[in-house]
């Protein structure tokens, strides 16, 4: 396997130096401001993902206060209370984007952030005390016990909270193909995420980064050398 130091210093060939992909890399991820966020911006940001995942970010965005009215501001408790002509009447509340599985995964989802909660005294607790060395098995429980957080939108989920882990993005699978792992172009199955979370933890072992950092340096490192300013309006994705 290509060392880390390699790649890192293709990126900064690519972007004009180490100070100017410095300038390009993500804050590292402050694990006690996720563990005081709150549940009902956890299910806020696991809602956006889940909408944004096949539509163009920027219609779920333009609409997204009429969400947070139509889901009464995503608090969990309430959400789990409604009965079912609350959401039979989100079907047609032109505030939101009326799809009816993602809509009915919000109702899901509310109990999932309640359950966590009731265990850990908080989601943002319990995402704040799992270890990066291990998103291959948050991703797995994100899909298990959630509903639509499986694959990418469960990774830019925990990126969007500001968790420190990777995302399997083109680039990114890309750079790890190319520096010798043996994976598939699209990383789906368990054993290729498997994969990727042992090379990750160990280029955080050489490199003492976090891994979000070491993800987005993959995903500079090859492909498209997209200009800065390109990459200024990709926040959280390593693509």
């Amino acid at each position: 396997m290509t060392a880390f130091k390699a790649i890192r210093a293709r990126a900064e060939k690519r972007k004009g130096g180490p100070k100017a992909l410095a300038k390009l890399l993500p804050a590292k991820p402050d694990p006690k401001a996720l563990a005081k966020l709150g549940d009902d911006r956890i299910l806020s940001e696991m809602t956006r993902r889940v909408f944004c995942a096949g539509f163009a970010w920027s219609v779920i965005e333009s609409k997204w206060p009429g969400f947070e009215k139509a889901f009464l501001g995503f608090t969990p408790g309430p959400l789990t209370l409604q009965p079912d002509d609350f959401w039979d009447g989100l079907m047609k509340d032109t505030r939101i984007v009326r799809n009816g599985a993602k809509i009915m995964s919000v109702r899901a989802n509310a109990a999932f952030v309640r359950d966590i909660a009731k265990e850990h005294g908080s989601f943002g607790k319990f995402l704040a005390n799992w270890p990066s060395s291990d998103e291959a098995g948050l991703l797995e429980l994100l899909a298990k016990r959630g509903s639509r957080l499986g694959g990418n939108t469960g990774q830019m989920m925990l990126r969007f909270l500001g968790w420190d882990g990777f995302v399997t993005s083109r680039d990114v699978v890309m750079c790890l193909r190319d520096a010798g792992l043996d994976i598939a172009e699209t990383v789906t199955s368990k054993r290729d995420l498997a994969k990727v979370q042992a090379q990750f933890n160990a280029w955080a072992e050489e490199s003492g980064l976090p891994y979000v950092q070491i993800s987005r340096i993959c995903a500079m490192s090859i492909g498209e050398n997209y200009a800065a300013e390109k990459l200024a309006s990709m926040v959280g994705a390593d693509d």
